[in-house]
């Protein structure tokens, strides 16, 4: 029985942060808001681009999310405004529990066509949540394997 999980956005301040740490792609992105925070470039509490969930006091599930113009749309066709979901990590304890899917529905829900890059051994989730390979240009390939999902309604010609 999976429970009902709610997804917010994230703020960056040093709890978060550190809360961060536990995650496997912990990386350069959070080091550069751990040096904004530290040299006030952003007050403490300002938004992110990650949403998350809690179990508990425990952030045991992120996604970062960007919202792409149109103009630098290499993807869909004819180009639009879509976002772009990295990061998606559940801890290892919290896994096969839907928090993961609850942060994917979050996404879809503002109704713009999803790019994200699965990492190995993901790929049979993506599919179950709907997403397919992109097809584009693939001089464009940057080593990627993109996967995309559509809203229904907005539809992508096949090139």
């Amino acid at each position: 029985m999976m429970t009902k999980t709610k997804v917010e956005p994230l703020l960056v301040n040093y709890k978060t942060l550190e809360e961060f740490k536990r995650f496997k792609e912990y990386g350069n992105q959070e080091l550069a808001m751990l040096e904004d925070l530290e040299s006030n470039i952003v007050e403490n509490d300002s938004e992110s681009p990650f949403y998350g969930i809690y179990y508990g006091s425990a952030l045991v599930a992120r996604m970062s999310l960007y919202r792409v113009r149109a103009k630098y749309d290499h993807y869909f066709d004819p180009a639009q405004d879509y976002l772009e979901l990295w990061k998606l990590e559940v801890l290892p304890d919290y896994r096969g529990q839907g928090f993961g899917q609850s942060l994917v529905e979050f996404a879809k829900s503002f109704e713009f066509p999803i790019k994200t890059n699965p990492r190995i051994n993901s790929h049979g989730f993506w599919e179950k949540m709907g997403f397919q390979k992109a097809q584009y240009d693939m001089e464009r390939d940057l080593g990627e394997n993109p996967l995309i999902w559509m809203p229904s309604g907005v539809e992508e010609r096949e090139s």
